[in-house]
């Protein structure tokens, strides 16, 4: 009897560490996938704004987009491969969405550095583009999960009926023993 209350009282914990750790994994894909397009805008800004002679913010737009449609590619099949994919028009409309408004955040850090103070040295250019970028990580990693590549309702619905299964297993060993007595 005391093994059943202990198992009882560890299906919380269990279930907690297992989101928990679906988490953990989402983040560090997220992270990879992110780590990659951080590279490919660095790497493009850099190239358009040396070739080119754009102004800083045109080539950091021109080098977000790219990243943009690099990270598409990457979040829908690597990080949220197993997420729903029934409504492509919507997910993708929502993903434009919202790296839209991560282009603004990105971009208008600096903008606000190179025009609003004058930092607009290659190497002052290049901090306030990490800068940026970072804080519309932030934002396009919240948006993302939540409303991009939302979870697959039949996951929760599986893993909801395996658990109202497992319980009522329990409850039928339960009432067998005591039968059985």
């Amino acid at each position: 009897m005391g093994s059943g209350s202990t198992s009882l009282q560890d299906r919380p914990q269990a279930a907690v560490r297992r989101k928990f750790d679906r988490l953990l994994r989402e983040i560090a894909k997220f992270g990879a996938v992110g780590g990659a397009g951080l590279l490919v805008n660095l790497l493009v800004f850099n190239l358009v704004r040396n070739v080119t002679g754009l102004q800083v913010v045109r080539a950091s737009i021109i080098a977000t987009v790219v990243a943009i449609a690099f990270n598409y590619i990457g979040f829908r099949y690597f990080t949220y491969r197993d997420r729903d994919k029934s409504g492509r028009t919507r997910e993708m409309t929502l993903f434009l969405v919202f790296s839209a408004a991560g282009l603004v955040i990105e971009n208008g850090v600096l903008f606000l550095a190179t025009y609003g103070f004058g930092w607009d040295s290659p190497l002052q250019s290049n901090v306030f583009k990490f800068l940026g970028i970072g804080l519309g990580t932030l934002f396009r990693f919240w948006s993302y999960r939540t409303w991009v590549f939302k979870a697959m309702p039949a996951a929760s619905a599986v893993a909801g009926a395996e658990s109202i299964l497992q319980e009522a297993e329990m409850q039928q060993r339960r009432h067998d023993e005591h039968v059985s007595r």
